[in-house]
């Protein structure tokens, strides 16, 4: 999946975690999930403080990688292969679960932690939208600083029978706990 030039750029950014993390991906029989797998093993290679776990059943969506920091139990979802404009999400997410300080002013890291009571963010991207990855960034920061914040990115190409129901024709659409929250750019 990555070739030697990405490993390596990788390999780099991974060094600044100092918390493990695990790699959950939900697999199926798909080429998505054989790829997805393949990806999350790529990554994993790359530093000693990352481990990958398969399951083939328990979660909302399959294909799917959830990356879990142990430590702030951040959780961090790609349903979707995340690459084209969602990999820095991706770099992003490993780098900020795994405990890497996260570059907002302390103000807004504040009120993101005080936030309280469960709050499920799902985004349902393109992987050709330009404006979606600052939008799943944003959530996933917010997931991996408060607990209570989960966030998964939804590549709405894989899910299509979601974005049918949801009649969702634009990108990307934000909903809080199933319900319609944002639409469009935000941050």
């Amino acid at each position: 999946m990555l070739d030697t030039g990405l490993k390596t750029q990788l390999s780099t950014y991974l060094e600044k975690i100092t918390g493990a993390l695990t790699l959950e991906v939900a697999v199926d029989a798909s080429e998505q999930s054989t790829k997805l797998l393949v990806l999350a093993n790529e990554i994993a290679e790359l530093s000693t403080l990352i481990t990958v776990k398969e399951v083939t059943s328990g979660h909302e969506r399959t294909p799917s990688l959830s990356v879990i920091g142990e430590k702030n139990q951040s959780q961090i979802t790609f349903a979707g292969l995340p690459m084209g404009h969602e990999f820095t999400s991706l770099v992003l997410a490993l780098l900020h679960a795994g405990e890497h300080p996260v570059k907002l002013p302390e103000d807004d890291i504040n009120a993101i932690k005080s936030l309280q009571g469960e709050l499920k963010f799902h985004t349902y991207v393109s992987l050709s939208c330009q404006s979606c990855p600052v939008v799943v960034q944003a959530l996933n920061m917010m997931a991996a600083l408060n607990p209570n914040i989960s966030h998964t990115m939804i590549d709405g190409a894989v899910f299509q029978d979601e974005v049918k129901q949801n009649n969702i024709l634009s990108v990307p659409a934000v909903y809080l706990n199933n319900e319609p929250f944002a639409q469009g750019r935000v941050t």
